[in-house]
């Protein structure tokens, strides 16, 4: 019992400073959303103008995911977050003194780097927290995004009348004090460094290129599977969710007429709801299945979108926009734990991180397309499009298996205690370390 209240208290310190860190992430995500029609009016940019620049944003977080998602294996876990943390709130200052497109697209692309490595705090954490618990808490985790999400767009609605789009991004360099504090305050997870310890005491390979993450992902037919299916999952789910990050302020105020400080409290609502579905979410896949609750909650927001597109009305669009809210939430909610789940930690991060950011890359197109059909036709009609995503997002994540791996425990052959988990899967060493349990 002494032994179990430091490891409980450590996960708890990891759990609150990850919290906070997807915390700002989420506000700096959807703060370009929020100021999005001021910064089109200032810059006289189209909606196709204002599209690319999301789309830009998406595909720097791609780049810096993928790369960061390596550099974690390599260089460690909270190395990466702290700073990717720090760059992307440096940069979210740098956009206020900016005054062309070209000046904001570039900053905005650098900083983005950063933000694409914070679905490795998901990561980081599940390498902390028992697996009885994990969906639960890293559902708890997502919570921090639409938290984001909600203190962002109060702070909106106070400063933007008041100050300017500028200076709330200024508002946003506040952060980098939290990297500081996860530098300072979280170690590396015992996982990452028992794999660590047992590839520096492993014979040297001669062709170094064996060694190579991407390799060992791609000539192991379970994880290039995992791999492939989690790249298009990911594809699919983020288009919808950026999709409609940037889109739905816009949508709200211009084509439903809601003004400002009305759509600002829908969407506090709105993210108020997926806070609650999130933390479900975790709850029910840790009881029943990840994958079940992950592929209900796709298909029932694909489902319930065209409801808001051709059902609205003034008396009951506040419903409509939180029952949509929690439906929203619920895949981001079992995202973290299924997809952890389903590499070996010598390749978790490199496979979680390139999986993922290969849809944002992807993805990064929705901002621009749905942009181009609200131009031609309407936000509903992209909208529609939104929907369809989300339903392919369920599909593919219907051939994941549920819990691959125990990301709290070590590899097989790795130095470190005993878990239930290994015992009951004793494979012969690391020749099987890819190999699913």
């Amino acid at each position: 019992m002494n032994r179990a209240s430091p490891e409980t208290g450590r996960w708890l310190m990891v759990f609150a400073l990850g919290y906070l860190a997807l915390l700002v992430d989420g506000a700096d995500v959807m703060m370009y959303g929020l100021t999005l029609t001021r910064i089109k009016s200032e810059f006289g940019l189209t909606n196709v103008e204002a599209g690319a620049l999301g789309s830009l944003t998406l595909v720097g977080m791609a780049v810096g995911g993928i790369l960061g998602g390596w550099a974690s294996d390599a260089l460690g876990r909270v190395r990466v977050v702290v700073w990717a943390l720090a760059l992307f709130s440096l940069g979210a200052g740098l956009l206020g003194l900016t005054h062309t497109f070209a000046q904001f697209a570039l900053v905005r692309f650098i900083s983005s780097l950063g933000i694409g490595c914070m679905v490795l705090v998901s990561t980081l954490v599940a390498e902390y927290v028992p697996t009885e618990r994990r969906s639960l808490i890293l559902g708890m985790l997502q919570t921090g995004v639409s938290a984001g999400y909600i203190v962002v767009i109060s702070l909106a609605n106070w400063i933007l009348p008041l100050y300017g789009w500028r200076m709330l991004f200024y508002v946003a360099t506040i952060p980098v004090v939290l990297a500081l504090a996860i530098h300072l305050f979280v170690p590396e997870p015992p996982g990452w460094r028992a794999s660590v310890a047992m590839r520096q005491g492993a014979p040297r390979v001669r062709r170094a290129w064996r060694e190579n993450r991407y390799y060992l992902i791609f000539s192991d037919r379970e994880a290039r599977k995992m791999f492939i299916l989690w790249a298009l999952a990911s594809v699919f789910a983020l288009s919808g969710f950026y999709g409609l990050n940037n889109w739905l302020p816009t949508y709200l105020e211009k084509e439903l007429h809601v003004r400002f400080g009305s759509m600002a409290g829908y969407m506090i609502g709105t993210y108020v709801v997926a806070f609650v579905g999130k933390i479900v979410a975790g709850w029910v896949g840790d009881l029943w299945s990840r994958r079940g609750v992950y592929v209900l909650g796709c298909i029932g927001a694909a489902l319930f979108l065209p409801v808001i597109v051709f059902l609205h009305t003034r008396e009951n669009i506040v419903w409509l926009m939180l029952f949509f809210g929690f439906l929203y939430g619920v895949p981001l909610g079992t995202m973290g734990a299924f997809m952890s789940e389903s590499f070996a930690t010598r390749i978790r991060g490199t496979a979680v991180g390139g999986s993922y950011n290969v849809g944002r890359f992807c993805s990064g197109a929705a901002p621009v397309v749905i942009g181009y059909i609200a131009t031609q036709f309407s936000f509903g009609v992209s909208f529609l499009l939104v929907s369809a995503v989300f339903f392919l997002s369920g599909i593919c994540a219907f051939f994941i298996p549920d819990r691959l791996y125990d990301t709290s425990a070590p590899e097989p052959g790795d130095p470190g205690p005993a878990t239930p988990a290994r015992n009951a899967n004793s494979d012969q060493g690391a020749a099987q370390a890819l190999k699913p349990r």
